[in-house]
């Protein structure tokens, strides 16, 4: 209900018609799942310098359709970010504008639901261009994983702690690791996690 009306003033606020898309009513069984990389942790100082999405649909990744796209950051790449995502200066010399960048994400996404871990922040960084360019956020549905897994945790240990870091998700849940942390890696073992957490008994995605 919260968000049906939200996207009701979210909509008369939209400065370009071409994106009206983003407000239709999302097939139930196509998701968009993603992740970014940046050059620090705060949404409103730092800056994306990569963005990887995949398509689910009918629980299955669909790797014909992947969205890979590294972005020149204004920011200065913080030395604790590349520690965790290896992406250095030199390798975003070729990288394109985020303007850019950000309309094909939204062509590709659509109006589907998103998917993600840690999603909020990601939200706040697409968020952050996306508000000055078409004068809205993002309207999509939103699914964080770490949420659908705790609920189907706390279900079975209801007094327990109750681990959400990624790594421990995917070995609870035995999902192979992939290795290398980059935001395509992490949006396919994020895709995992969902597609494992939706077909399991008992698990309501809402």
């Amino acid at each position: 209900m919260f968000r049906s009306i939200k996207n009701y003033f979210n909509k008369k606020k939209l400065k370009d018609n071409k994106y009206l898309f983003l407000f239709d009513e999302p097939n139930d069984e196509e998701y968009v799942c993603f992740d970014c990389e940046t050059t620090g942790l705060n949404p409103k100082k730092d800056d994306i310098v990569s963005i990887g999405a995949v398509i689910i649909k009918n629980n299955t990744i669909v790797s014909s359709k992947k969205f890979v796209k590294f972005v020149k950051p204004k920011t200065k790449l913080q030395a604790d970010a590349i520690k965790i995502h290896h992406i250095r200066v030199c390798d975003l010399e070729d990288a394109e504008d985020i303007n850019t960048v950000i309309e094909e994400f939204l062509e590709f996404i659509g109006n589907r639901t998103l998917v993600g871990y840690f999603l909020e922040f990601d939200i706040a960084m697409i968020n952050k261009y996306v508000k000055p360019k078409l004068g809205i956020t993002l309207p999509n549905k939103t699914l964080e994983v770490s949420a659908i897994y705790h609920d189907y945790k706390i279900e079975i240990i209801p007094q327990g702690h109750i681990d959400l870091r990624f790594n421990t998700i995917m070995s609870e849940l035995q999902i192979p690791s992939l290795g290398k942390h980059d935001a395509y890696n992490d949006a396919i073992m994020t895709s995992m996690i969902f597609i494992k957490l939706k077909n399991l008994p008992k698990v309501k995605i809402n």
